[in-house]
């Protein structure tokens, strides 16, 4: 079973508005109409199994409804399993996290670009220090995104150091630890064992084969995990870079699948 690790979709009522706007902003075309049924359609056409639904609050006030979101989609079905999200400076950041748990989801999306924050901020603290101790883990944007093209805020570097702070904490960094940024993370990421990497948009941005296969070489192939970024590139075309990168079976088939059962049913 193919597992993609890093989609998005919204609420039916949202969902035209907000990928229009989204689409308009970042110049990409969406592959879905990224809803929960036109996201599954799309798993169906590239013979996907499992998508993870990676939900993000972008702003305080969103929080509960973007959790909210998480739960409802997946009641709808088995076959996505969604992340809740957080947001740092909500009073009701504790009582979200054990509301998630309790609707059995252990993991949250964060996207720092939507926050005054860099992810080595202490405003971050208290999200990383109770995600720790509830055994959540944390999947984190990483590198350029077209919301902040001239401040990053989850650099190799700058995560690193928040790992160093967190060793127990367990994370995936998106777009192999950072878009754009690949260089930098083999330099501060590769080989940490609490970390994980996607592969979430690599084709559609255009990364050397090469310098993908370094990096995941270098990190180690049984911490990385097949993503895609529905609905912002073709799962079926982020699939067949990753096959192509000369991996050994038993490399592919962790990216593909194990690894992500590691991670979600640990």
């Amino acid at each position: 079973m193919i597992i993609d690790f890093h989609t998005h979709c919204f609420p039916d009522n949202l969902a035209p508005k907000a990928l229009a706007k989204l689409s308009e902003a970042a110049g990409i075309p969406p592959f879905t109409e990224a809803t929960v049924v036109s996201n599954i359609r799309k798993m169906d056409e590239c013979g996907i199994g499992l998508s993870v639904v990676c939900n993000i609050a972008t702003n305080e006030r969103q929080m509960t409804k973007v959790n909210s979101f998480a739960i409802d989609v997946n009641d709808f079905s088995t076959r996505l399993v969604a992340l809740g999200s957080a947001y740092p400076d909500s009073p009701l950041l504790e009582k979200e996290l054990e509301r998630l748990i309790d609707h059995d989801i252990y993991g949250i999306k964060i996207h720092p670009e939507y926050t005054p924050y860099y992810i080595d901020s202490p405003a971050w603290r208290k999200v990383f220090a109770l995600c720790r101790e509830m055994g959540i883990f944390l999947v984190t944007h990483a590198g350029y995104d077209f919301t902040s093209p001239d401040r990053i805020a989850v650099t190799p570097e700058r995560l690193g150091r928040m790992l160093d702070e967190f060793p127990d904490l367990t994370v995936v960094a998106a777009h192999l630890g950072g878009n754009r940024m690949w260089e930098e993370v083999e330099r501060h990421l590769c080989g940490r064992e609490n970390l994980y990497l996607d592969t979430a948009l690599l084709a559609a941005e255009g990364l050397s084969p090469a310098l993908a296969l370094s990096v995941i070489r270098k990190h180690g192939a049984d911490r990385v995990l097949f993503g895609s970024d529905l609905p912002w590139s073709d799962p079926a075309v982020e699939m067949t870079f990753v096959r192509s990168l000369g991996l050994n079976e038993t490399e592919l088939t962790g990216i593909l699948e194990t690894n992500a059962i590691t991670l979600l049913y640990r």
